[in-house]
């Protein structure tokens, strides 16, 4: 009896543990903490690609992309990437210092379209000076808002007995001016089409070199030269007499000296029209 007891005893735990073995198989496997956990969903936007002075010109190489957590604080009022916000910005002024990686919020920067940029880009008693421009005079649309650049006038010169070597001249009529506006950039602001060459150039200029520049443009032809970025830090010496390169001073195939003389021939008239040359 007691036998007959046990082996339905035995019998019950065993089809019991089957059970529970079958019942466990064929549920499904629990997920991984690791994979339970999201990813957390991120934002690109636009940061400082180096440090920025207050007062300073956005320039394509200032701006950089960095992800940041949705969650993350300080994003409000700040721009994503995106082609035309970063137009937008290149040439707009930075209201505050901005140190390399910081967060540039709209309220940090003056876009060239906002009420007021003009005059508070101009430091004290400066003018803004616009200028016309070519594919050429222009540097092929390498010049940005910020740089600093020299205008030269190049004229042709007329009058009567001018040796070639002296008709055309060249000067700097402006040293070391800052560019504060290309193109349409100061009204739309946003700069040109990449496939279209500004046609107007602002610069940064005192009120005698604005009345230099207006004289200059009836002159001749005006060209910009871009400063390097340490020979920019040197003010320019507007006292300094100014040099002016000639023609001759580029092709000595101008020069005003006559051409040396061929040997001398002593020709001899005889009777009958005949002549004879003698050459020493």
């Amino acid at each position: 009896m007691l036998l007959r007891v046990a082996f339905f005893i035995l019998m019950a735990v065993g089809l019991l543990g089957f059970g529970t073995v079958a019942w466990i198989s064929t549920r499904p496997p629990a997920p991984a903490a690791a994979a339970t956990a999201q990813a957390p969903v991120t934002r690109t936007v636009l940061v400082a690609a180096r440090s920025v002075t207050a007062g300073s010109l956005l320039k394509p190489e200032d701006l950089a992309a960095k992800q940041f957590p949705v969650s993350a604080s300080g994003l409000t009022d700040t721009n994503g990437d995106t082609p035309d916000i970063r137009r937008s910005l290149v040439g707009a002024m930075v209201r505050r210092s901005l140190a390399q990686g910081d967060l540039v919020h709209n309220s940090d920067v003056m876009r060239p379209g906002d009420h007021g940029f003009l005059a508070a880009v101009l430091a004290p008693g400066m003018r803004a000076v616009t200028i016309a421009v070519d594919d050429t005079s222009g540097s092929a649309g390498l010049i940005w808002p910020g740089d600093r650049v020299d205008v030269i006038l190049t004229e042709n010169i007329s009058g009567q007995n001018l040796m070639p070597g002296h008709s055309v001249a060249a000067e700097t009529v402006l040293s070391n001016a800052r560019v504060i506006a290309i193109d349409q950039q100061l009204i739309q602001g946003a700069v040109s089409a990449p496939d279209k060459l500004a046609k107007t150039v602002t610069l940064e200029v005192t009120g005698d070199q604005a009345e230099r520049v207006s004289v200059a443009v009836r002159l001749g032809r005006l060209s910009l030269a871009v400063r390097s970025a340490e020979s920019s830090k040197v003010a320019a010496k507007p006292s300094s007499p100014m040099k002016t390169t000639w023609a001759v001073d580029v092709s000595p195939a101008l020069g005003d000296t006559a051409p040396p003389p061929t040997a001398d021939v002593v020709r001899v008239y005889q009777g009958g029209g005949e002549v004879r040359e003698f050459r020493p």
